[in-house]
């Protein structure tokens, strides 16, 4: 096995890099934006190819290289099932395995910080690993009080998913801001001052109350950015005559196929989504191809921008005015 921590110092998060020495597969658990060349330079040097990137809930306080790093190398993203990120190839579930050659990572349904955190679960050569996040940190725990958080939960997902681990487990969590790099299980439990055996349920949820945390520096743009992988997305809204070059999109009309061959005609390489049919049929499209809805207005058109949006396609624009202003413009030039 190929064994690497790595952090980003401003937001003292950690990134694991594991790898199978045979096949050279490869995860990223956690990945950093502001790291995305450190993390792709370190892969071409170990002649790794990264399958998968791998998140441990949504974060607040940083933005995930995960979309990115697919986009320019086509691993694939992978979350926990409805945690709030639509956007990931692959959506995980309590004691699902997740193989890169001939190591398999466990998944383990680990709520409390968030409503969707999990953690993942290591054997190898008689050595169990527990990638926490920020379930359980050293001597810590993430933060209750936002993101569908819950002390309570959180105290029956550590004791209940972590602390059932053998003692020898090695813990590697999400941040440390201390510069320290692991613990065990059997540490926590004894000298964990939030988490410890000898505390109560009770205890800790109070704990937890009296923590009055400011929020996340980096909330407002973390969050909506870690929804989409990382992506920012964006939408455009363009009138016939700004656009130059239709070629430089694939033009998805939204309509009826009565109204696609009806008296308004449809744009030339144009294909017919109707706006009903659109969600399902786009979940094999190419997400980063620059897409042109139309529509006879620019009403169902802009509806189907929404969608695609949360879908986390990278370029979609509304064509305003729809196939009513496309041919004005048409009578026009032919004036």
């Amino acid at each position: 096995m190929i064994f690497r921590q790595l952090i980003d110092k401003t937001s003292s998060t950690y990134t694991y890099l594991i790898a199978d020495k045979q096949s050279k597969e490869a995860i990223l658990i956690d990945p950093v934006l502001e790291q995305l060349e450190r993390d792709l330079a370190l892969l071409k040097e170990l002649e790794l190819t990264l399958v998968y990137t791998l998140e441990t809930h949504l974060h607040a306080d940083h933005i995930t290289s995960g979309g990115l790093l697919r986009q320019k190398i086509g691993s694939k993203t992978v979350v926990a099932s409805k945690c709030g990120a639509e956007c990931a190839d692959r959506f995980v579930e309590h004691h699902d395995v997740i193989t890169i050659g001939s190591l398999s990572i466990q998944v383990r349904r680990t709520p409390g910080h968030t409503s969707g955190c999990i953690s993942y679960i290591l054997k190898h050569n008689k050595q169990t690993y527990a990638f926490t996040g920020d379930a359980l940190m050293i001597r810590g725990c993430g933060r209750t009080d936002f993101q569908g958080g819950s002390a309570e939960t959180l105290y029956q997902s550590v004791h209940e998913q972590l602390f059932t681990l053998p003692n020898e487990t090695i813990v590697y969590p999400g941040h440390n801001y201390k510069g320290v790099l692991s613990s065990t299980i059997v540490e926590e439990k004894r000298h964990n001052p939030r988490l410890r055996l000898e505390n109560t349920k009770e205890m800790f949820i109070e704990i937890m109350k009296n923590l009055k945390l400011s929020p996340p520096k980096k909330l407002a743009q973390a969050l909506p950015a870690n929804q989409n992988c990382g992506i920012i997305r964006t939408k455009t809204e363009k009138s016939p005559k700004d656009i130059t070059d239709y070629d430089a999109y694939r033009i998805i009309d939204v309509r009826e196929k009565s109204e696609f061959d009806g008296p308004l005609g449809h744009i030339p390489k144009s294909e017919l989504v109707p706006l009903a049919t659109i969600r399902e049929t786009a979940q094999s499209w190419n997400r980063n191809q620059p897409l042109l809805l139309v529509c006879r207005s620019g009403f169902r058109s802009n509806v189907a921008c929404e969608l695609l949006k949360e879908m986390s396609f990278i370029d979609v624009t509304n064509l305003i005015g729809g196939m009513i202003s496309w041919n004005q413009l048409d009578e026009k030039e032919q004036n």
